[in-house]
């Protein structure tokens, strides 16, 4: 372990800061997704692939970005990974159509692969374990469960004084300030492995077979859950996950070695936080869709109207490492999924004729509640007995687990939403006077929602079966 900078504080402030632009890009064009198809004449599923672009490289490729940071240096691969997202960022501002800015998202999701899990692991090795390091996570954790909700927000100020084009070059100046004050005062780090061995195999592989599973989800409502295409997306997954854990067991260097499972918390926690972020990345997703299209809210509206989401979350990550001291993080990442199902539940009931105030803000409390409480607790679960040279690996780990849990989420929600959409609209066609597009589309949400909901509960029962709270240990002097 390093010694404690004694402007640690600050190297927090600009680490949580990075953090908090990487997850504004997962849901800042969000509230954008309407001025970009109408810029570009894109299709639902081209939409779809302008948020999954970025999160799926973004979570594919963090794996090789932890474990980079072990081998060549965290503060190193932190200044490439900002540098590339800048730039990434600027020529995504500037696309000419809409593969060019499908391709540059996920360009930037593999600068933020390279980015996020080096900043995570500044903080494990500044911070002693213990309340210390868990106030810390606490902030850090804040920052990933409400950035998305800001990022509606911003997204919305953005796309309706602006251009939508700006939710890509507000990353330019905020970016170049981040390298300046990362340059200067992150700490040197040299790799404390005696090689610097990375392995591009398993890196590929399970990236790819990441991309084939969401490729295959996204395109099954349209093809067909049975066509020779769908089974070839699944099939060719299978292929490649199974190829990833072959090679991780016979490689001399392997990109995650299998022996780190062995921390049952660290297994458990990624096995929370995954369905913990596939639940609750619909709320974004079809929230915006539903203020929008069916409330008729405006861009900045919109984003306003989420903004009760990181108040709470961060009034929440504020309490709950006391809560933690006191009682352990196993109740605390218990009961947080059930407040997210709590939200989705209520939310699988909005009518078209609906009000924001009696139909959406509850569930936005509630929302904020549980992922305060979920983030918080599973970053610390996650990250807690992990040595010091393997600090970079734990938080790829759990920044996969959420990016692919989004990822997987988000496609599987949207299929569920299209499908139930199309079904209400074949079976009422009989009846046109009764049916709107709108009512539809809210029927599609419904579903979405509620089965949104499940996940989340699935997530609160493997934290009770699967996490083990750790003895007390003799507390450390600060």
């Amino acid at each position: 372990m390093i010694e404690k900078a004694k402007n640690h504080w600050l190297i927090l402030v600009i680490l949580a800061v990075a953090q908090l632009m990487v997850v504004l890009d997962s849901s800042v064009v969000n509230v954008a997704l309407p001025a970009i198809q109408h810029s570009f004449s894109l299709t639902s599923t081209g939409l779809q692939w302008i948020v999954t672009a970025y999160t799926l490289t973004f979570g594919g490729f963090l794996l090789l970005g932890g474990r980079a940071a072990d081998l060549f240096g965290r503060k190193r691969m932190f200044l490439i990974g900002i540098s590339l997202f800048t730039v990434a960022s600027l020529i995504d501002g500037l696309a000419l159509n809409g593969t060019m800015l499908i391709v540059l998202r996920a360009v930037q999701g593999l600068a933020a692969a390279l980015m996020s899990p080096a900043a995570l692991s500044v903080i494990l090795i500044t911070y002693r374990e213990g309340h210390e390091r868990n106030t810390a996570l606490s902030i850090w954790g804040s920052v990933g469960a409400g950035g998305a909700a800001i990022g509606v927000l911003l997204g919305g100020v953005l796309t309706q004084y602006l251009d939508w084009r700006w939710n890509f070059f507000i990353n330019i100046p905020i970016g170049i300030v981040i390298f300046i004050a990362a340059w200067r005062l992150l700490p040197a780090h040299e790799s404390e492995e005696t090689h610097t061995s990375l392995d591009l195999p398993g890196a590929i592989s399970v990236t790819g077979a990441a991309l084939l599973l969401v490729s295959g989800i996204v395109e099954a409502p349209t093809n067909g859950w049975l066509a020779g295409s769908t089974f070839a997306y699944f099939i060719g997954a299978l292929v490649l996950l199974a190829f990833f854990i072959f090679n991780e067991k016979r490689a001399k260097r392997p990109l995650v070695p299998l022996d780190i499972f062995k921390n049952r918390n660290l297994t458990g926690a990624n096995l929370v936080i995954f369905p913990v972020v596939a639940s609750m990345f619909s709320t974004f997703f079809f929230g915006s869709l539903y203020l929008q299209n069916v409330l008729q809210f405006d861009p900045v509206k919109t984003g306003l109207s989420f903004l009760i989401t990181p108040v709470i979350i961060a009034l929440t990550a504020t309490n709950v490492p006391r809560i933690i001291k006191k009682i352990g993080y196993k109740p605390v990442l218990v009961t947080g999924p059930l407040f997210i199902a709590g939200a989705l539940l209520f939310l699988s009931h909005v009518p078209v004729a609906g009000n924001y105030f009696a139909h959406v803000f509850p569930a936005l409390i509630l929302l904020g509640i549980g992922a305060g409480m979920s983030f918080v607790s599973g970053t610390i679960a996650a990250t807690s007995g992990v040595a010091p040279h393997e600090s970079g690996l734990a938080s790829g780990l759990l920044n996969t687990a959420q990016q692919v849990g989004g990822s997987l989420g988000l496609a599987v929600l949207t299929g569920i939403a299209t499908a139930k959409a199309a079904d209400y609209v074949k079976h009422l066609s009989s009846l046109p006077n009764a049916l709107t597009p709108l009512t539809a589309e809210v029927q599609g949400m419904h579903a979405a929602f509620l089965v949104g909901a499940c996940i989340a509960l699935v997530a609160s029962l493997l934290a009770f079966v699967i996490i083990k709270t750790p003895k007390q240990a003799s507390p450390v002097p600060a």
